[in-house]
């Protein structure tokens, strides 16, 4: 396997909006992530993941693109971009751009366009249909936010789809103009010398959506090929998709060398864990460490060389996962701590989602009027009229609502933690006085120093970008495994509960890695673990 310097980095996402306002109106901007660049710096990440700053009327937080080669007006401008590339590029850090896709904007002069008419020459840029027999729509596809996945166009009486906003009409991907079109603008941005791209729920563009089929169609596979070809394929670029059904066979296809495709994807397999089988994400139950190990050994072992993880816990559409299988009270440092190093002592890219680095959490909300999301709003409108509680949907948002990702990050313990001057576009968590970045690099006991050494520890051994795993039989509440490599051995130990867990093995200690209290390691048998205690060791 040819080795590509994204195996080697660590990638901090940023969602615009919620990192850093520079000019006071409430929204994070290009210019705020330039004045941050050397906090970035220090964390020691090589890669920056960029949520969408392309113009978008914002109905989906700029996942609705208008035009995809222009600068939303609140995040700044293209010349902006331009220098946050250059400032980034300075310091050793790659900027990988969102690629949205699947779908655009109905604001995109493509489907301003295509709305004139059936004749227009980009009307079949887009997904149409007629109505069913009935009147009504062509079948039942459903959209990610609730409600039908069709939309009426009164003026030509056919449908059109959207698998996810109204706002949001899907691209038709069988038109091979559309697909022309995306890589022309993927080779603009490329040509600015970006790192790559993270793309948007890519295993939707293959869609037969009058068949009833949405991901991973039969010509999915095609697509990316050709894209490759035409594109990143000529440069040494990090691609991940954005994947929600894949398995490691499926995910082989996509990340595969050989098969020029992809570098790797996102599987949300551990995702769904805490999730009623069968059932919406809003259905909540606890989560089995035994099934995590199960799911994340199988993605670490059975990927082999055929094919590369990427390794997250968090970003833009999930929950904090310190408030959700961790311990966000008593226990926020260690838990926090803990699961940065069974993360990132895994074989894969890790993905960093900011304020992860500072150990932020959850923000509940205890009205609907709190929330911003649209999924959100749609899911509690949606679930009202079914019948449930206003307590046991807001139980839910606050779980698993996207909101709690998108609060923005807080710099200092001044007002608004130093994130804006103005209004902030949505309110922060109210512990920002204790939870924000300058108190973070003052404490050398911090989360953010974890995070710190995890990834310097990456740029330093080999062990950590190229070992085998192998999981360790231990108790339920303990997650641990071997990394092994060119004769050397690293064992990670963790306990993944509020309870002490006795943990016992054989092996000489030969070198303490990291760990998240003061324990002494110099024996490993009959070991009392701490709750959330982390650590890694080397053997002999």
């Amino acid at each position: 396997m040819n080795k590509h310097w994204w195996q080697e980095v660590v990638v901090y996402q940023i969602y615009p909006r919620s990192f850093k306002d520079s000019n006071g109106d409430g929204v994070g901007d290009i210019n705020g992530m330039i004045e941050e660049l050397d906090y970035l710096k220090k964390l020691g990440i090589g890669a920056i993941w960029l949520s969408p700053v392309y113009q978008s009327p914002n109905d989906d937080n700029g996942y609705d693109i208008s035009d995809y080669e222009a600068i939303m007006s609140e995040f700044g401008t293209m010349a902006d971009m331009d220098e946050f590339l250059a400032e980034a590029n300075k310091r050793d850090i790659k900027i990988v751009m969102d690629l949205v896709v699947n779908h655009t904007s109905d604001e995109h002069q493509w489907f301003v366009e295509a709305q004139k008419g059936k004749e227009n020459p980009y009307r079949d840029y887009y997904v149409w249909a007629d109505p069913a027999e009935d009147g009504g729509v062509p079948n039942d596809l459903r959209s990610a936010f609730s409600g039908s996945a069709w939309e009426l166009d009164e003026a030509s009486g056919q449908y059109y789809l959207h698998l996810f906003s109204k706002k949001q009409p899907d691209l038709n991907w069988e038109n091979q103009k559309v697909r022309q079109a995306v890589y022309e603008m993927m080779n603009f941005w490329i040509d600015k010398g970006i790192g790559g791209f993270r793309m948007d729920v890519i295993d939707l563009v293959g869609k037969i959506p009058l068949g009833e089929i949405t991901g991973n169609g039969p010509k999915l596979h095609d697509y990316l090929q050709e894209m490759n070809q035409a594109s990143f394929g000529k440069h040494d670029l990090l691609t991940v998709g954005e994947t929600w059904g894949a398995t490691p066979e499926i995910a082989k296809l996509y990340s595969n060398p050989e098969r020029n495709e992809l570098s790797m994807v996102f599987q949300f397999e551990h995702i769904g864990l805490d999730q009623q089988p069968d059932k919406e994400k809003w259905d909540l139950k606890p989560v089995s460490i035994a099934e995590l190990k199960a799911i994340l050994t199988k993605w670490q072992t059975e990927l082999g060389n055929e094919g590369w993880n990427s390794l997250f816990w968090n970003n833009h559409d999930l929950p904090r996962m310190l408030s959700r299988w961790g311990n966000d009270q008593e226990y926020r440092q260690e838990s926090a701590k803990m699961l940065a190093i069974l993360l990132h002592m895994m074989k894969g890219t890790p993905y960093v989602y900011q304020g992860e680095e500072i150990g932020m959490t959850n923000t509940p909300i205890t009205d609907i009027s709190e929330a911003e999301d649209i999924e959100t709003i749609n899911m509690y409108q949606e679930r009202l009229a079914q019948g449930y509680s206003k307590e046991e949907i807001l139980t839910s948002i606050n779980a698993k609502g996207r909101d709690n990702a998108r609060r923005p990050i807080a710099w200092t313990a001044e007002k608004n933690g130093g994130f804006t001057t103005g209004t902030p576009w949505i309110a922060l968590n109210d512990n920002y006085k204790e939870i924000n970045v300058e108190a973070a690099l003052a404490d050398p006991d911090s989360v953010f120093y974890t995070y710190q050494r995890l990834i310097q520890l990456r740029k330093e051994h080999l062990i950590m970008v190229w070992g085998d795993f192998k999981l360790v039989e231990t108790g339920d509440q303990i997650f641990s495994y071997y990394r092994s490599y060119e004769g050397e051995r690293w064992l990670i130990v963790t306990n993944f509960s509020n309870e002490e867990q006795t943990f016992t093995s054989d092996e000489t200690v030969a070198e303490v890695i990291i760990q998240n209290t003061s324990a002494d390691l110099s024996s490993l048998k009959e070991l009392q673990l701490q709750p959330w205690q982390a650590f890694v060791v080397k053997v002999s």
